[in-house]
């Protein structure tokens, strides 16, 4: 794979003509985009808003942007429901011709298989006449151990030694990511989303071809923003990531195409080492 096609840009926007912007500019330097509930939420309420008379500029300006994307389209809905409700959810995503889509691994096997058995069903009417790569999340980036601890996934720990501690909290937290990556292939999904600072334990413990796409993947040239547990392309890449979901870095900045080459060359150069 080529060190461009591992990028994954996020189109988190709000402005179909925005995305396409993006789309034009990025399309020969990334392998794909991603379409997050920010874009999606934003588009349904641009369209619901004017009622039974949808503008037609806004509806063009979607098809155009669907035509500029092809398939290579990450469908990042982050389905979490009943069984039936995500067969339903994943029916008509699957069948536009993506290249991935993803489900909450928390959302239990039952889900994950309903999911991947309406991918698989849904490729006859594919254009590709594939199935997306159907993939599980695990623990969001955002989120560290004291979230996990509120969240009453994790118990608090009474460790006075700080180094220990710090090991304490790190084996913890990929234990649980990788328990979750685990259930992910047994249900059969491809891959999981996963941090950076699990790809590790996961490669170790996960079949071979098992994907892993890594958000909280940060140059050390931008800011952390809202995630937590953060590493570099090039370190993330080393690690063994296959994707990198990677947004703001690349979209706020100056020169996106520009950003995208320096994260391209950082992720060649990893591979050199």
């Amino acid at each position: 794979m080529e060190p461009k096609d591992r990028i994954i840009v996020a189109l988190d926007v709000d402005r179909p003509e925005r995305a396409i912007e993006l789309v034009q500019q990025l399309a020969p330097h990334v392998g794909c985009f991603k379409l997050g509930l920010e874009f999606m939420n934003a588009m349904l309420v641009r369209l619901a808003t004017y009622a039974w008379e949808p503008s037609q500029n806004d509806l063009r300006a979607l098809q155009r942007l669907f035509v500029e994307l092809d398939d290579r389209i990450f469908w990042d809905g982050k389905f979490m429901d009943i069984p039936n409700t995500v067969a339903g959810a994943s029916k008509p995503v699957a069948g536009l011709g993506i290249r991935m889509f993803n489900v909450h691994c928390l959302g239990g096997s039952e889900m994950m298989k309903a999911a991947l058995a309406a991918a698989e069903e849904m490729k006859i009417i594919s254009p590709t006449g594939m199935r997306p790569l159907v993939i599980g999340v695990t623990i969001l980036t955002s989120l560290d151990f004291s979230d996990l601890v509120e969240l009453g996934i994790m118990k608090h720990l009474d460790i006075q030694d700080r180094d220990e501690l710090h090991q304490a909290i790190r084996s913890r937290t990929e234990t649980c990511v990788l328990n979750l990556a685990c259930l992910a292939q047994e249900a059969g999904l491809d891959g999981v989303i996963a941090s950076p600072q699990e790809i590790w334990p996961i490669r170790k413990f996960c079949q071979a071809g098992f994907k892993i796409v890594t958000p909280g993947v940060r140059p050390a040239w931008a800011e952390a923003n809202d995630q937590k547990r953060v590493m570099t392309p090039g370190e993330a890449v080393k690690a063994g990531a296959d994707y990198l979901v990677i947004g703001r870095p690349i979209t706020k900045a100056e020169n996106p195409v520009d950003a995208a080459k320096r994260i391209a060359d950082e992720i060649a150069d990893s591979k050199k080492g």
